[in-house]
C-alpha cells in the first residue's frame, strides 16, 4: 500500500466484492507483476473456449440457439424443462428479480453476499439480515445463499423446503442463490425439486473461470419466468456466450476432473494458511476464509506485493482467499504470505 496512506479512504471498494484490481493497482503502482487476484473465488482454471463461428459474432443471437442453452442448463442443473432463464450474469438476474419480485418483508440468510441486500435496497424493499433460517419464516421474500459466500455453510435442502412451507401461507417467495453449488453441496441444490414461488440462481462463470462472458441462470416457477424473461427483454445473453456456454454446460467430463482438482488445491491453500498461522473458517473448493489478529495488515503486505485478496468491513481479522492459478503464482503468495 501507499506508505501512510488510511485503510478508510478504499476499503468501500475492496469489501463491496472482489476483483477491485484497479484500486490496488493505483495503491501500490509499483508492486510486482503481474498482478495475482484471489479476491473473487471464480475458478482459475477456465474452459478451454471452442471454436466459434464467425456469424455467431455478426448476426443477433436466435430464439432457438437460447432455447438450446437453456435446455443445456436445466440438464445440468436436473431442474425441469422450460423452468430455466438465462441472463446475462447472475448479478444481473438478482437485480431483475429485485425489480419484479413483490417486496415487502425482505430478510437474507447472513452473513453473506451483499450485492443481494443492495439489489432489493436499491429496488426500494426493506432488507434485514437473519442469523437463522428458523427466523424467515414471516417474511415476503426470503434469500439464502447455498453454499453461503463467504464461509461456505452449506444449508440441508430439507431445510429449504421447510422453510418455503412456512413462507406459502402468505405467498412468499424463496431465492436460493447457488452460485458456488457447482463443486461444493450440489447434492443439496433445490433446482430438482423446485417448489413453486421459488428461484435457484446458477453461476456459469465462476464455475468455468470465464467471468468476463457474463453468463448466469434462474431456475424458477412458470410465473416468476414470465415475470423475468419480461424484465430482461430481447436477447439477454450474447451469441458467444450461448455458443460456449451450450458446450461447457454438457461437458460433465470437465467438471467432475476440475472438481477433484480444486479440492486438492483448497487443500493445498489449508496447509499454506494454517502453516503461516491462520485459523480456516470455512470455504469452497473456490474459496477458503481464513482468520488472524493481523488480517488487515497482512492485506495491505499482500497488496505491496501484487496480491489482492478479499477484506471485510464488518470482520477486521478475515481474508477470503481464491485458488492460486499457477506454481508461479502458488510461489509468489507463499512468500508475500511468510511477509
Amino acid at each position: 500500500m501507499t506508505a501512510g496512506r488510511d485503510w478508510t479512504a478504499d476499503a468501500e471498494a475492496f469489501t463491496y466484492h472482489g476483483g477491485a484490481l484497479d484500486v490496488a493497482r493505483r495503491l501500490a503502482p509499483g508492486a510486482p507483476k503481474p498482478w495475482i487476484d484471489l479476491s473473487t473465488g471464480i475458478n482459475p482454471h477456465p474452459y478451454p473456449l471452442p471454436e466459434i463461428a464467425p456469424e455467431v459474432w455478426s448476426r443477433l443471437p436466435g430464439s432457438g440457439a437460447l432455447a438450446e442453452l437453456e435446455a443445456a442448463a436445466a440438464a445440468r442443473y436436473g431442474a425441469p424443462a422450460g423452468m430455466v432463464v438465462a441472463g446475462p450474469g447472475s448479478q444481473a438476474l438478482i437485480q431483475a428479480l429485485a425489480r419484479i419480485i413483490p417486496r415487502g418483508a425482505v430478510g437474507v440468510l447472513g452473513p453473506t453476499y451483499g450485492g443481494l441486500k443492495a439489489a432489493f435496497a436499491a429496488a426500494g424493499a426493506q432488507v434485514d439480515e437473519a442469523k437463522r433460517i428458523e427466523d424467515m419464516g414471516d417474511l415476503d421474500v426470503a434469500i439464502v445463499v447455498n453454499p453461503n459466500n463467504p464461509d461456505g455453510r452449506i444449508t440441508p435442502r430439507a431445510d429449504l423446503l421447510q422453510l418455503h412451507r412456512r413462507l406459502a401461507p402468505r405467498g412468499g417467495v424463496l431465492i436460493v442463490d447457488e452460485a458456488f453449488a457447482d463443486f461444493d453441496g450440489e447434492s443439496e441444490s433445490l433446482a430438482p425439486v423446485l417448489p413453486g414461488k421459488a428461484v435457484v440462481l446458477r453461476s456459469f462463470g465462476k464455475s468455468f473461470g470465464l467471468a468476463g462472458l457474463r453468463l448466469g441462470f434462474a431456475i424458477a416457477s412458470p410465473e416468476i419466468v414470465h415475470s423475468l424473461r419480461a424484465a430482461l427483454g430481447p436477447w439477454p445473453v450474447s451469441g458467444p456466450a450461448i455458443a460456449i456456454g451450450t458446450r461447457a454446460l454438457a461437458d460433465l467430463a470437465w467438471t467432475d476432473a476440475m472438481r477433484d482438482r480444486l479440492g486438492a488445491e483448497a487443500a493445498r491453500l489449508d496447509g499454506l494458511l494454517k502453516r503461516n498461522g491462520w485459523r480456516i473458517l470455512g470455504g469452497t473448493r473456490l474459496f477458503r476464509l481464513a482468520a488472524k489478529a493481523d488480517a488487515r495488515a497482512a492485506f495491505e503486505r499482500l497488496v505491496a506485493a501484487g496480491i489482492l485478496a478479499r477484506p471485510f468491513a464488518d470482520a477486521a481479522d478475515w481474508l477470503r482467499f481464491g485458488i492460486p492459478g499457477d506454481e508461479s503464482a502458488w510461489r509468489r503468495f507463499a512468500g508475500a504470505l511468510a511477509g
